[in-house]
């Protein structure tokens, strides 16, 4: 157990300097929505790639992640750099498209792009909505996994929902006071703590405890060869349910607001693409060293019910407590600064894409305010999902993501189908997403196909079969034509 007023007094310190660095990050801000929501568009490649990286891993690696590898072994590896692999080819795709059309047309949130595209602020509120019901589970767990951690950490001196309801008030204030540059500049801290502290105790257990990478391999090889296998441990990786947990993470980068958001705000083409790459090489050593970590639990002997406390428990039993103070801070800035990136995306979307469509006199000004008031009413949601401490949180970051998939037809169609129709995406989403949500209460994979591979299935001939007998918008092909012919003066294509 590591001394409670020392967990304390850098939790203070720490998110103290945050929070200074996001209202620094609040006074370099402009007038105006641009500015709040994505930084009038002048992000560089660094803060990008760090600013990308930090939202899109979160709790989920450093306690999700390394909990699904300790429990069902090395599947859990080919699960997240499937992921990993795939999000780099859609931003090679997909982010120079977003770019240029947010330069075109000056698009704040992709639900805005989605809804001037095909021409029916319909499709931007359904997509607005669909994003609000299945991120809360996701920002949830970035409370939960932070809480579990610092109750672990202190012995249950602090208790979680003590921890919870902290963590929580950060994320809420530092959602509200930065906007998006200080986010982004609190993102670039938290990501260089992320990376740092956990190469740093990959190498200590590694050398302190396991006696170098031979032996490591030789325990797990003698000892527990069913997490070196596929299916592995509980037969869990089955081909249906790697298909199931990997479907939804494989188009992430398209169909979560936080991370597509931040395809319009790097200042330039260089900037873009270091963003792509910078992001690559975070992702990679990030997700290798969560994956080990799961390993090192397993061959530390650790007990961990349920396993997502494998590692506050490598943190309490075998880290001297300053080293297991600064990677607990690592892990709480992984979930701060995903959880306050999609808070003020969906601030962004409600302002943007409800409030705008719904009235007919809109100011900037009530634009802002409702933003600000989803914020603090979101703060509450998740609150309150997490102090149920529903399931493994690993599980519930795909639950979520499986939700947000029935948006990539309409995604797609997009930037490449003139005859994709606003009823088309609209019924297609409402549909999937319904139906997506229903399969998951009621436990039902037909044919051992998950909720994610149904909803994605039906979607996508809802959105091909209605659009084929609703009209097109007017102008998607200027859209798509336009968009092309900037790529090209822009370089991306010849």
């Amino acid at each position: 157990m590591v001394s409670v007023s020392l967990i304390l007094t850098l939790i203070i310190v720490y998110f103290g300097f945050l929070l200074i660095v996001a209202y620094y990050g609040r006074l370099k801000t402009g007038k105006g929505l641009e500015e709040f929501y994505i930084a009038g568009r002048k992000i560089t490649g660094f803060v990008a790639a760090l600013t990308y990286a930090s939202t899109t891993y979160s709790v989920f690696m450093m306690v999700g992640l390394v909990g699904l590898t300790y429990a069902y072994g090395v599947g859990a590896l080919g699960f997240e750099l499937t992921y990993l692999l795939a999000t780099v080819l859609l931003l090679t795709i997909f982010a120079p498209k977003f770019w240029v059309a947010g330069k075109i047309w000056g698009y704040i949130t992709p639900t805005q792009l989605l809804a001037e595209r095909y021409e029916s602020k319909l499709v931007g509120i359904v997509a607005t909505i669909l994003c609000l019901v299945f991120l809360v589970p996701y920002m949830s767990i970035q409370g939960m996994g932070s809480a579990y951690l610092i109750e672990a950490l202190s012995g249950g001196m602090i208790s979680y929902e003590v921890s919870l309801t902290f963590i929580i008030l950060v994320i809420t204030i530092c959602a509200l006071l930065g906007g998006f540059r200080g986010v982004a500049w609190t993102d670039t801290v938290q990501g260089l703590l992320m990376l740092s502290a956990s190469i740093y105790l990959f190498f200590y257990l590694l050398y302190v405890y396991l006696g170098g990478w031979g032996n490591f391999v030789s325990i797990l090889e003698n000892q527990h060869p069913a997490m070196l296998a596929v299916p592995g441990p509980k037969n869990f990786f089955t081909i249906q349910n790697f298909i199931t947990l990997t479907i939804p993470w494989f188009f992430f980068a398209l169909t979560n607001p936080q991370v597509s958001q931040r395809l319009f705000v790097s200042k330039s083409v260089s900037s873009l693409r270091n963003m792509i790459i910078g992001f690559f090489i975070f992702g990679f050593i990030y997700t290798v060293i969560s994956v080990l970590f799961g390993f090192m639990a397993v061959a530390l002997g650790i007990s961990a019910s349920p396993p997502d406390k494998a590692m506050p428990l490598i943190l309490e039993l075998f880290v001297p407590p300053i080293l297991a103070l600064i990677v607990m801070l690592s892990i709480l800035s992984a979930g701060v600064s995903t959880a306050n990136s999609i808070m003020l995306s969906l601030a962004s979307m409600v302002g943007r894409d409800i409030y705008r469509a719904i009235t007919k006199k809109s100011s900037e000004k009530v634009e802002m305010w409702v933003g600000y008031a989803t914020i603090l009413i979101e703060a509450l949601i998740i609150w309150f999902f997490a102090i149920q401490k529903l399931g493994l949180i690993s599980l519930l970051a795909v639950m979520a993501s499986a939700g947000l998939l029935v948006q990539i037809p309409t995604i797609i169609g997009a930037f490449y189908w003139k005859n994709g129709s606003g009823i088309g995406a609209c019924i297609s989403m409402i549909v999937g997403g319904a139906l997506t949500g229903i399969l998951y209460i009621l436990k039902i994979s037909p044919l051992s196909l998950g909720p994610p591979v149904w909803g994605l299935i039906v979607t996508t001939i809802l959105f091909i079969s209605v659009s084929l007998v609703t009209r097109k918008p007017a102008n998607a092909e200027n859209f798509i034509f336009l968009i092309k012919k900037e790529l090209k003066v822009k370089g991306f294509i010849r």
